[in-house]
């Protein structure tokens, strides 16, 4: 062996354990370390090799400038916030919010509302949507509320607001027929189990054109949505009564479902009972109260009534229009004519023209609503049910007593209580409130003396508040609010403290709140729930004109 034979086999015997021991130790390396390294060249000579075991390859000083590593990146891109934790930020700011209104700020109470909308809209498109967009128009709703009750609305609460049917004006009307939607109604009626009948001719099929209109449509769904509302309970009346099921599409086209309806011709109410005939069947009328506008008794009510009237008539339809226009003009009309039959009575127009076109409404309704997709009205979501606990009124009691008491907006309480027309409640009134509060209501009352009932307020003690805070947010003396609170030093998180102040007759007037945004491809309008509602109309200067006889020829 030469010289130089010598001094080059220890350089190989090297080289090749060094390959050999970095091919076996690859699977040991940590995986994260080998990210950072640029990677090997397929082929490498002996002298390069040498060279990487002696010093580091060279990395360019910018290889991370334009895309930084998976290590470095933050947990909060990796990990957004998790639905559970979007809707505790968004509650905490719509709690916030509701404290402010309370207190009075109604500024501030905007800005949290917004907040917390805000915190919604802008949620990771990996959140769960479907629940996110319920939690959205929860929120909305709620908000919705507390604009009612101060936010913007500056509706007096001295003031009841009634709102006009949305068919009044409609059943004055005549609309023209499709001739080629016959046969397929025909269908539709062969198929469809009804307790009513359900006729097929040109007066029907007028409506039923006119509900397949863009217009009609509309009409025709914001009374769907609104009978969810109500429809478990009307359900349940109907049938305790013993009238047909489809009786509730008389309240759709009485009403819309809308409980504070009111007619040109002061029939008032979800089922439009004229004050004579709502006291026939012990609907009553107070200074404070209207029973006809109580959803329950307004609907075992107009069961009664119809069932009396189909006793009278022997048909339903005759039944129906004379719900419309009195028992007595449909009996002349039979008596005149020497027919019983209503369609008999329509054709001869012996009938007021609203009554001709009531029964062909109600039954082109009926008809729609059995075949919603036939008449393009799929997935349609309607307003939950209304559900309600019931607390006997022992002293005359503010309803916005009832809603501190309960930690929910005034307006839900007006809502609940619709036949209520007064701010105080009296005595042995039945006051609905929110499912599921009536033990707290209950506790939260009981604290408050009998004799201030009217007109004082309660507040459950948040953590750290103390009584010089408390007055100053309900714009009290704290002297007064001691004296109140006698037993009570520093109260303690959820105490309930008295308020003894005059309740608010109108907080400030405000600019209407609205909440409009545009995320991304998403625009949301959280005023929708206010302007749904602009047909609304105040009353205050008719308080008792409204509820006279009048000269109606709908003599409910």
């Amino acid at each position: 062996m030469t010289q130089s034979q010598r001094l080059s086999a220890p350089i190989v015997l090297f080289v090749s354990v060094l390959f050999s021991t970095g091919c076996a130790s690859t699977a040991r390396i940590d995986p994260f370390g080998m990210s950072f390294m640029p990677p090997a060249p397929r082929t490498v000579e002996v002298s390069a090799a040498v060279n990487a075991a002696t010093e580091p390859p060279r990395v360019p000083a910018n290889i991370y400038l334009k895309q930084t590593p998976a290590t470095f990146v933050t947990p909060a891109l990796i990990h957004p916030p998790s639905f559970s934790e979007t809707i505790r930020r968004a509650d905490q700011h719509f709690q916030a919010g509701k404290r402010f209104y309370q207190e009075g700020s109604q500024e501030e109470a905007r800005r949290e509302f917004d907040l917390a909308l805000d915190i919604l809209l802008d949620a990771p498109e990996t959140t769960d949507r479907p629940a996110l967009e319920k939690k959205f128009d929860e929120l909305v709703r709620s908000i919705y509320r507390y604009d009612v009750d101060g936010l913007g609305s500056g509706v007096n609460a001295q003031d009841p607001v009634f709102e006009r049917s949305p068919l009044e004006a409609i059943l004055e009307l005549t609309f023209p027929v499709d001739p080629k939607m016959k046969n397929k109604v025909d269908d539709e009626v062969r198929a469809t189990a009804s307790q009513l009948p359900l006729e097929v001719n040109d007066a029907v099929l007028s409506y039923l054109n006119y509900f397949s209109s863009e217009r009609g449509r509309r009409v025709m769904i914001g009374g769907l949505k609104r009978a969810g509302r109500y429809r478990a309970l009307i359900s349940r009346v109907l049938d305790e009564e013993g009238v047909p099921q489809e009786l509730i599409h008389l309240a759709q086209a009485e009403s819309g479902f809308i409980p504070r309806a009111l007619s040109s011709k002061a029939a008032a109410g979800m089922w439009q009972f004229m004050a004579f005939r709502g006291a026939q069947y012990g609907l009553l009328q107070t200074a404070t109260t209207d029973d006809r506008l109580d959803p329950e008794k307004a609907t075992r009510a107009a069961a009664r009534h119809l069932r009396d009237l189909y006793t009278e008539f022997g048909d339903w339809y005759l039944a129906l229009a004379a719900y419309n226009c009195g028992p007595g003009c449909v009996d002349r009309a039979v008596q005149r004519t020497g027919f019983a039959d209503f369609w008999e009575l329509r054709n001869r127009n012996v009938l007021p023209k609203e009554t001709q076109n009531y029964v062909p409404a109600i039954v082109a309704m009926t008809i729609i609503a059995k075949n919603l997709k036939d008449y393009g009205i799929e997935n349609l979501e309607v307003d939950p049910p209304c559900e309600y606990d019931t607390l006997e009124i022992s002293a005359p009691t503010n309803i916005t007593l009832i809603a501190d008491a309960a930690d929910r907006p005034l307006s839900e309480l007006k809502d609940l209580n619709p036949a209520l027309l007064k701010p105080v409640a009296p005595s042995g009134y039945q006051m609905r409130i929110p499912k599921g509060s009536h033990a707290t209501v209950l506790a939260a009352l009981d604290s408050v003396p009998v004799s201030h009932r009217a007109s004082w307020r309660v507040h459950r003690a948040e953590h750290g508040e103390t009584l010089p805070v408390i007055a100053r947010r309900f714009n009290t003396t704290l002297s007064a609010l001691q004296a109140a609170n006698s037993s009570m030093d520093t109260p303690e998180a959820g105490d309930v403290v008295l308020i003894p102040a005059a309740v608010a007759a109108t907080p400030k007037v405000v600019k209407t709140y609205a909440h409009s945004r545009q995320s991304g491809s998403k625009k949301v309008v959280a005023s929708r729930h206010a302007a749904s509602r602009q047909t609304t109309k105040t009353v205050a200067n008719k308080a008792k004109p409204r509820f006279r006889h009048g000269h109606a020829i709908a003599a409910r």
